[in-house]
């Protein structure tokens, strides 16, 4: 039966992994920023990832991130007497962007001339993306390190090579590797982002293999089902767009709770389950009606038969989750 954790306030989680010992402390820290796919402006899908206990880590992704951090100093999550400034400065040690879509770098364009230096992490054509369409000099001042002239250097552009060993992101104790997602025909990317020997995997929007045509999903599988093996997952950061039922028609490269049960059945007949990994599900596309009708939609039917024993968790903004 699988565990729905449906709580509007979400608290420190540790689930037990299937190698022994391989959960007996925490790894990661995560605290949503940003948990919507659109919509709501200051709610749009960000997420603050550090390691256990340390005070820098990264956005993976950035849609929100000035309201986000300040409902998490709201909640706590950031530790007592948290600055919006220090969090924005000092924690957040460099971006992972997913891809370029608005709703999931909006935070950073507009944080940008109040932000300190940092690296963008990304796909070569999503770091493309955000030189050509948003720090251009037109849309928005060329904050970057690329790209037409004045070029003020805030950010310095650091592209991935998909499936390539992991690069360590300076400054955080983390390291990352990136593999592509399809997104309705836009680049979109999961990156592996490692503490040690642990890991937890941030993926970006992306539609289901199967809709898509696409392989990209089932090589994310096998290449991350030894650390599940291994109980070294600590968890999984996945999109739920949409309630069912939905035409695949009109999925627009993305997931409802029907697909994410196909592709997570896949992942567990690689691996051999997923009972120890947590499932964080974000990017709910919200109505205009401002209730959880949706979220709650959506909740209900991954709880529902059809998909692999999973602890499925709805993200909040602001409420921290530990791994």
């Amino acid at each position: 039966m699988k565990r729905v954790l449906l709580a509007m306030t979400l608290v420190a989680l540790a689930l037990p992994g299937p190698a022994t010992g391989a959960r007996s402390r925490q790894a990661f820290d995560i605290v949503p920023l940003g948990v919507k796919g659109g919509l709501e402006e200051g709610e749009t899908t960000a997420w603050y990832i550090a390691s256990a206990g340390s005070r820098r880590g990264v956005a993976c992704d950035a849609g929100t991130l000035v309201p986000g951090i300040r409902a998490g100093i709201r909640a706590g999550a950031f530790g007592r007497g948290a600055k919006v400034a220090d969090v924005l400065h000092d924690r957040i040690g460099a971006y992972l962007i997913t891809h370029a879509h608005l709703d999931h770098v909006a935070g950073l364009v507009m944080a940008s001339p109040d932000d300190t230096a940092k690296p963008i992490f990304a796909l070569p054509a999503v770091n493309a993306a955000l030189a050509a369409d948003y720090f251009n000099g037109s849309a928005w001042p060329n904050m970057a390190d690329r790209g037409p002239a004045p070029r003020l250097n805030r950010y310095t552009y650091r592209d991935l090579v998909p499936g390539a060993p992991p690069v360590p992101i300076a400054g955080t104790g983390l390291n990352v590797s990136a593999f592509p997602l399809s997104h309705g025909g836009t680049v979109s990317t999961a990156f592996l982002i490692r503490s040690g020997a642990d890991a937890i995997l941030c993926m970006g929007d992306t539609g289901p293999d199967a809709v898509e045509r696409s392989g990209a999903l089932a090589l994310l599988w096998t290449a991350v089902a030894p650390l599940i093996r291994e109980g070294r997952l600590r968890a999984i950061i996945v999109e739920t767009s949409y309630p069912d039922p939905r035409p695949d028609g009109q999925l627009f490269g993305h997931l409802t709770p029907r697909w994410l049960h196909s592709e997570l059945s896949r992942l567990a007949d690689v691996a051999g389950s997923l009972a120890g990994v947590p499932i964080v599900i974000g990017h709910i596309k919200p109505d205009l009606s401002g209730s959880d009708t949706v979220e709650r939609r959506v909740m209900a039917q991954l709880a529902e038969p059809g998909g692999p024993e999973a602890h499925y968790i709805q993200a909040q903004q602001g409420q921290a989750l530990h791994f």
